[in-house]
């Protein structure tokens, strides 16, 4: 996983590396008509031009042809932001109610669109979880450890048992309730059993679903191997959290004419969007040492979901926070199943 990790920061810096030194190469690039062609009909469709884009297909009448703005190409590929970015995200975090209601009524020139904000903040969750992960991950140390307590665990719950179960006999033979001495001896043999098995490095198969047993058969075997696969799985079906929780908030609005599945699209992914992003600032300020910081983020969650629906949906405040109550279960809900799915798809993997 560091591997991956180093890669993918490789490769965009070398990406703005690269664009740094073209610029540096031909300095002029983008700042002159360098570089640029000056035709007076578009060079994809051959309408005659009049004016920056071609007004048939959209191709800039100015087609670059520096080296540098081959790099800002490739970086505008990316992202797909430029300047919209610093409109849109300072709405997302302070008006996200109105930045979904302007998008869903058509002003959007303005603002990136939600469906690229949520690639790009996923993208960025997952950079901070690779880059976090050294310090969350289970080190075979640790499990060896587990192993050794479990198995002090084992020897310390039979130490008492054929006491207790003599005792039990002997209050059996003078026919006196034995019911609490049974409960006891039931209870330290469910513990050396649990803890027996966790000693020999055993798991038990509880969950009734052959891929999810072999996801966590496999997470107990190795852990770090099960942890990076369920990240690169999350990261690679992200998107279904969009359709796995447009349907909850459609039970907010069930049979609605004013709001449609279209809206709740938007507002899923807008929110989804924000709420990738403060995970990554979250997790970023706590491997700084800043846990009090991340702590405080996290509880912006709620606010964040009541302005939106009051800005998004014109709901009473009390309607908000009923909504904004509901509306956290249900994402909890969709989180699970989200998990469930990725577990499930680790197994199959």
């Amino acid at each position: 996983m560091g591997c991956a990790q180093m890669s993918e920061t490789q490769v965009m810096g070398d990406a703005i590396s690269a664009g740094l030194v073209a610029r540096t190469v031909e300095p002029q690039a983008g700042e002159s008509d360098s570089g640029h062609t000056h035709e007076s009909a578009c060079l994809n469709c051959g309408t005659p031009l009049i004016g920056s884009h071609c007004h048939s297909c959209g191709q800039a009448a100015h087609v670059h042809r520096t080296l540098g703005a081959f790099f800002h190409d490739l970086l505008h590929g990316v992202f797909h932001f430029e300047g919209k970015v610093w409109r849109t995200l300072p709405m997302l975090a302070f008006r996200p109610g109105k930045l979904t209601r302007e998008y869903i009524d058509g002003r959007r020139a303005s603002y990136v669109s939600p469906l690229a904000l949520f690639l790009f903040s996923v993208f960025l969750l997952f950079a901070a979880i690779s880059s976090t992960a050294g310090k969350m991950k289970i080190a075979e140390g640790d499990q060896a450890k587990v192993k050794v307590e479990a198995a002090k665990g084992v020897a310390e719950a039979e130490k008492r048992l054929p006491e207790l179960r003599q005792k039990r006999d002997e209050l059996a033979a003078k026919g006196e309730d034995t019911d609490d001495i049974d409960q006891e001896i039931s209870s330290r043999e469910q513990v050396v059993a649990v803890a027996g098995r966790v000693a020999g490095g055993e798991h038990m198969k509880s969950t009734g679903f052959s891929m999810l047993d072999d996801a966590i058969d496999e997470a107990s075997a190795n852990p770090t191997l099960a942890v990076y696969k369920m990240q690169s799985h999350a990261y690679k079906y992200s998107w279904a959290l969009i359709p796995i929780s447009v349907p909850f908030l459609w039970l907010l609005f069930p049979f609605s004419r004013r709001f449609h599945l279209y809206d709740h699209t938007v507002f899923v992914t807008y929110s989804l969007s924000f709420m990738s992003l403060l995970s990554a600032s979250a997790m970023v300020l706590g491997a700084l040492g800043a846990s009090a910081a991340a702590g405080f983020l996290m509880l912006a969650p709620p606010l964040h979901i009541y302005r939106q629906l009051r800005g998004a949906y014109g709901v009473s405040r009390i309607g908000g926070v009923m909504r904004t109550f509901a509306l956290g279960l249900f994402a909890f809900v969709a989180l699970l199943i989200f998990t469930i799915l990725i577990a499930a798809q680790t197994g199959a993997g």
